[in-house]
């Protein structure tokens, strides 16, 4: 596994391939990223989903993160253990695939394309994702560039190649 900089999926087995549940850029160590990732589910700051449901090409949420009141806190207080044992199942059932990418412009640019073009697939594979990423897409004074998808396994809703 490259060790930084770079782009990464978050999937989850489906149908004899994979179904994207989020594309991830950083510019430090993966591993440090996905430290990251997994604070942040433990401490109910991330939507958590059902692992099982997300293999059946449902989204079934468990626990909706993003955004604090004090009602949320009380619920997430009183509902601690279930989310957190449901969010160690989903980091447990995903499946990373990730790719060195040094520059920062092109990672925020293949993150964006690929968010989009998972937005725009017939369902399932559209509802998988959590809407409403802080993205970067392609500027207009920016030149397109192709990236070629050169994954062994089935990434559904990936073309072979896209534009960004």
């Amino acid at each position: 596994m490259p060790k930084h900089s770079g782009v990464y999926l978050f999937t989850v087995e489906y149908k004899n391939g994979y179904l994207i549940y989020v594309a991830g850029i950083t510019g430090r160590f993966f591993r440090f990223r996905f430290y990251e990732h997994t604070r942040k589910y433990m401490s109910g700051d991330y939507t958590v989903l059902d692992i099982e449901a997300m293999r059946c090409g449902i989204r079934k949420e468990i626990w909706h993160g993003w955004g604090w009141t004090p009602e949320k806190r009380k619920d997430f207080n009183n509902r601690k253990q279930t989310i957190l044992d449901a969010a160690h199942a989903q980091l447990g059932g995903m499946h990373i695939f990730v790719a060195s990418v040094d520059d920062r412009r092109i990672r925020e640019r293949i993150e964006a394309a690929i968010m989009k073009c998972l937005y725009q697939q017939p369902a399932p594979l559209c509802e998988i994702p959590d809407k409403g990423m802080s993205l970067s897409p392609r500027r207009k004074n920016e030149s397109p560039l192709v990236v070629k998808n050169i994954a062994d396994a089935c990434l559904h809703g990936l073309p072979q190649t896209f534009e960004v």
